[in-house]
């Protein structure tokens, strides 16, 4: 068969390629094994999510409607405003607001409905940071763009510098992946940062796709987000999209709910993809998530479970492996030497699992921002975070 080659060029899945690293390697037994190198929250979600739900599930019945429902697409709005002290009706939650299925899955489709044929007479460009999400890559990959990674290692604060990149690879830009706090760094991008890029954005004619969904996850002042920095420049989103999920926020990553709002023209043209190819998030479960994004008690209290564990992490690993608590996000990015040896190594005799840096970045040249790196996701409660760390320095 004829098939897309360019999933080719896309390479395995880091989590697939950590699989076939660990192959048939057992971690040890007699010890419960904890799993550090998947984000998926362990906390529990507030228990108004389940009744809501529930209450609502006459709704099974019927097909949700695909820019999602009403009430879902005003609770958001009212959130960014609440959020950011935006203006009153700054986002208008009729043109500028659609609720998704999770926000991997529009990263992903937001490239298919950014990326033109050509710009500028030659083949278009995705930037993004290395390390890297690497949904933008495949994004980037699959809508026939050139993929462009930009430093984010520790010398450059963790974070990408887009604005140091050459008039030629800017004037074919056609979208940039942004992430805020930085995953696998937790990094945060300052207000000035934020109005700098929307600027970049709209003098070079690209999409700034402000990925923002660990931006409730911080410990110290609230990060800056795409919202704020678009309201303190103009009032107006254009050339700007923003995501947010409730996975990390609230705890329900098996809600599969967040959002994309933003440019007016942008949320026209990506809801016309949807209609085609997109998943629009059940009725009950638009309720569920509308209720959360209504609700912050239960996220100061997530917030303060990670900064506690936060804590642990520092007395165990201080001075140990470049170790440095982030100003946000739920991850460690801790310099081992050897990323692969140190993620076999720790399966095998201490059954914990973490995943190299190498497999969420790329070499460019002859620099690799990921290697020596592990990533763990600090997702458990205190007791099994302080026995993956305790068992961590045992080992390594």
């Amino acid at each position: 068969m004829h098939l897309n080659m360019r999933l080719d060029t896309v390479g395995a899945y880091p989590f697939d390629r950590l699989r076939s690293l660990l192959g048939d390697v057992l971690p040890p037994s007699g010890i419960e094994p904890i799993p550090l190198s998947l984000g998926e929250p362990k906390h529990a979600p507030p228990s108004f999510l389940a009744e809501v739900i529930a209450r609502e599930s006459a709704a099974w019945s019927k097909y949700p409607p695909m820019r999602g429902s009403g009430d879902a697409r005003r609770a958001i709005a009212a959130w960014l405003t609440r959020r950011y002290s935006l203006p009153k009706e700054m986002v208008e939650p009729e043109t500028m607001v659609i609720p998704v299925s999770g926000t991997r899955e529009a990263l992903f489709m937001i490239a298919l409905a950014a990326v033109p044929e050509i710009k500028n007479g030659k083949k278009p460009v995705v930037l993004m940071p290395n390390p890297f999400y690497q949904v933008y890559m495949g994004a980037a990959t699959i809508a026939g763009a050139e993929p462009v990674l930009v430093p984010a290692g520790k010398e450059d604060g963790f974070l990408p510098d887009f604005s140091t990149l050459p008039l030629e690879i800017l004037s074919r830009t056609a979208l940039a992946y942004y992430c805020s706090p930085a995953n696998p760094q937790g990094a945060i991008a300052s207000i000035e940062t934020m109005k700098k890029l929307v600027c970049l954005a709209r003098e070079h004619d690209f999409l700034l796709v402000s990925d923002e969904c660990y931006s409730e996850l911080y410990y110290g002042s609230p990060p800056a987000g795409a919202a704020e920095a678009c309201a303190e420049l103009d009032g107006s989103f254009q050339n700007v999209a923003i995501m947010n999920s409730l996975s990390k926020r609230s705890n329900a990553p098996g809600l599969r709910s967040g959002f994309v709002a933003g440019d007016p023209e942008l949320i026209r043209k990506f809801a016309r993809l949807r209609d085609y190819g997109g998943a629009a998030p059940p009725l009950p479960l638009s309720a569920g998530a509308s209720a959360l994004w209504a609700d912050e008690e239960h996220v100061i209290i997530n917030r303060r479970l990670y900064a506690e564990k936060y804590k642990i992490a520092a007395e165990i690993l201080s001075g140990k492996y470049g170790y440095y608590t982030p100003d946000g996000g739920f991850y460690l990015w801790l310099n081992v030497g050897d990323g692969e040896k140190a993620a076999l190594r720790l399966w095998r005799d201490a059954g914990v699992r973490v995943i190299p840096g190498e497999y969420l970045a790329r070499e460019i040249e002859g620099s690799h921002p990921g290697a020596g790196y592990i990533r763990l996701a600090l997702v458990h409660d205190k007791d099994k975070t302080a026995e993956a760390l305790t068992r961590l320095v045992s080992v390594l």
